[in-house]
């Protein structure tokens, strides 16, 4: 009996071991956006931010795919406006911290934690963070610009 379950436990430690090294290759590099759940700024409308001045809960019947991610709308307008322009609107470095992004990591962003500079819609990981990122915004972009491409090669840090 013994002999048995030594056998049954070195087959499922070979197939654990299998499914973990799968996963590490299947993670490989990081997403463009970041998206949990494949679903862009955990459903938030990126042209409220323009429009509305606020981030605003998109909805399912607003919705469309794009560069890998369902990006969710609050109405029609705004999904036309995303459609016509999908740059324009979508946020900075695919949706990732743009703080942790000039720091040289991928980090996850909350969609309450956000700025519009110069035309652009930039996320970041929570309000404080935020707060850390508006005290020199010339300068993370600037950094953030240099690693956002480099950083896309590594895989991002846990949502």
């Amino acid at each position: 009996m013994n002999r048995i379950l030594e056998k049954v436990l070195r087959g499922l430690s070979a197939v654990l071991l299998l499914v973990g090294l799968s996963s590490a290759m299947i993670a490989g590099a990081a997403s463009a956006v970041f998206a949990p759940g494949g679903v862009a700024i955990r459903g938030y409308d990126p042209v409220a931010y323009f429009v509305d001045g606020k981030p605003t809960p998109g909805r399912d019947e607003f919705a469309t795919d794009w560069m890998g991610a369902k990006w969710k709308f609050a109405s029609q307008a705004n999904l036309d406006r995303f459609k016509a322009e999908p740059a324009k609107y979508a946020p900075q470095y695919g949706g990732y911290c743009a703080y942790g992004t000039a720091k040289g990591h991928l980090a996850p962003t909350e969609p309450s934690a956000w700025s519009v500079v110069d035309g652009k819609l930039y996320l970041n990981y929570n309000e404080k963070v935020s707060k850390l990122w508006q005290k020199d915004i010339p300068g993370y972009k600037a950094a953030a610009d240099r690693q956002y491409s480099g950083l896309l090669k590594a895989p991002a840090e846990a949502e």
